[in-house]
């Protein structure tokens, strides 16, 4: 072999194997790994202000009884879950258990008492009976017989917007009998209970 044919050869053998790369792809590549992390960021972002917002304001909210207003259903410290869903798309119905501001949305306390007056109804209480339109009420939700009447002693004619509450326990519970709650505006009720989630041996619905 001749010096310049080994020349050569060696030459070809030092020369570096050279790929072509397509930029294009790679770039290509990057920018849809930002797009899939962009769109993660915003499902998270999502979920976070349904969570924190959405949930709590217009589906479901977790309160607390505070004291025996409501025994022997419902006792104090006992949490529940108040669904508010059900009043945007429909009313309170008669016997349901609802937790409302009675001093508006501005004051932080809320009660819990059960709806026995609707809207557009007359409500009175005779001894121990309650009347509505001037029939006696078929209920058997009190504790205690109603031994103070209130503002109920005469007939209430509630408006349109206005509901009348009273608590389970007849004896104690300060509700529409009372001149300073009064006929409770339906803007002023913020939701149902259903559920109690604590104590977990009382889990389950309440009525």
């Amino acid at each position: 072999m001749s010096q310049e044919e080994k020349s050569s050869n060696d030459d070809f053998e030092n020369t570096p194997n050279t790929v072509e790369i397509d930029t294009h792809e790679d770039e290509d590549s990057k920018k849809g790994k930002r797009t899939s992390i962009i769109k993660e960021l915003l499902i998270y972002a999502a979920i976070f202000f349904i969570g924190l917002y959405i949930i709590p304001n217009y589906v479901l909210q977790r309160t607390v009884v505070d004291g025996d207003s409501m025994l022997n259903t419902l006792h104090s410290e006992e949490s529940l879950l108040i669904d508010k869903i059900s009043y945007v798309i429909g009313d309170p119905k008669r016997f349901d258990i609802v937790v409302f501001y009675p001093y508006g949305k501005d004051v932080e306390e809320y009660y819990v008492k059960r709806v026995i007056g609707l809207p557009g109804e007359t409500v009175q209480i005779i001894d121990s009976d309650i009347y509505i339109n001037g029939e006696i009420l078929e209920e058997n939700y009190g504790k205690d017989p109603i031994h103070y009447a209130g503002i109920a002693k005469e007939p209430i004619t509630l408006a349109d917007d206005e509901y009348f509450l009273l608590g389970d326990n007849r004896e104690i519970s300060y509700d529409s009998r009372y001149q300073e709650v009064g006929a409770v505006h339906r803007d002023y009720i913020e939701g149902k209970a259903f559920l109690r989630v604590w104590p977990l041996n009382q889990f389950g619905f309440v009525k």
